[in-house]
C-alpha cells in the first residue's frame, strides 16, 4: 500500500524564522571571509608561508563572500514570498 504524505506550506512565522537563520548564516560566512583575508594578509612577507597559501586563502574568502551573498538573497526571497 502506498501512502502519500501531505506537505504543508510553512507558516508566515516559520518563513520569518528561516529567513533570520539564513541571514545569521550569511553573517557567519562574511565573518569567515574577513578572517581568511586577514590571515592571507598576515602571511604577506612571511618566508615560512608556502607560496600557495595566500592565493588559496583569498580564493576561500571569495567563496565565503559568494555564499554570504547567496544566503542573503535566499533570505530576501523567503521574505518576499511571505509578503505575497
Amino acid at each position: 500500500m502506498v501512502t502519500e504524505s501531505l506537505r504543508t506550506l510553512p507558516s508566515s512565522d516559520e518563513l520569518l524564522d528561516q529567513a533570520g537563520r539564513l541571514r545569521a548564516d550569511a553573517d557567519l560566512m562574511a565573518g569567515y571571509a574577513r578572517r581568511l583575508l586577514a590571515t592571507a594578509s598576515a602571511l604577506t612577507g612571511c618566508p615560512a608561508a608556502p607560496e600557495w597559501s595566500r592565493p588559496t586563502l583569498e580564493q576561500q574568502a571569495a567563496a565565503c563572500g559568494t555564499a554570504a551573498e547567496q544566503l542573503r538573497t535566499a533570505a530576501e526571497a523567503l521574505l518576499a514570498h511571505r509578503r505575497a
